[in-house]
């Protein structure tokens, strides 16, 4: 049985990303690399869901998530996004590096049902590429759980991670994306 033209892709973005970890561009020790761990690519997990920005008073209002270390990272919230997951439509919010008025991508921390058991137990992370082709403000997210992954400090000490906020805890099991081994 072939992959789909999907499931080709998401499983070349992660070789990719295995080979930069191999490489010593990652948080691991190449010696000692043997590939990162994930759930099977489901498409069922992948989504294209509008934006819903924050109303105009409240446009780039700052965020502050907390770290692994204590510390604060403060980011722009920019909206949020509706998900129709396998237990029910879910919220989350959607973050953009501060100063970065209209990103290509956006920040979606979140924690789930598998957060502490088959996944890293702070949460994992999703980078999500807009589509501005709606105009003005309105933009599609490509929110795909299957690219889903691990913040650095899963891998080792010394890397400030930020925790996604409570408001990104999803009650569901999202069995998609990096997995522990």
């Amino acid at each position: 049985m072939t992959a789909s033209a999907y499931e080709a892709a998401v499983l070349d973005f992660r070789r990719r990303k295995d080979e930069h970890f191999a490489a010593g561009r990652g948080p691991v020790d190449p010696a000692a690399f043997a590939g990162l761990s994930y759930f099977p690519p489901d498409e069922a997990w992948a989504f294209t869901v509008l934006l819903d920005p924050l109303p105009q008073a409240d446009a780039g209002a700052e965020w502050t998530l907390e770290t692994n270390t204590g510390e604060t990272r403060t980011m722009t919230r920019i909206g949020q996004v509706q998900l129709p997951l396998p237990d029910g439509e879910r919220t989350l919010l959607v973050f953009a590096p501060l100063g970065e008025e209209r990103p290509e991508r956006v920040f979606i921390p979140f924690r789930d049902a598998t957060s502490g058991e088959a996944t890293y137990g702070a949460g994992r992370y999703l980078d999500a590429p807009l589509d501005r082709q709606l105009g003005g403000d309105g933009a599609l997210v490509r929110v795909d759980f299957n690219l889903a992954y691990h913040p650095y400090c899963a891998y080792g000490d010394g890397w400030t991670c930020p925790l996604p906020p409570r408001e990104n805890w999803l009650p569901d099991a999202v069995t998609a994306g990096e997995r522990l081994s």
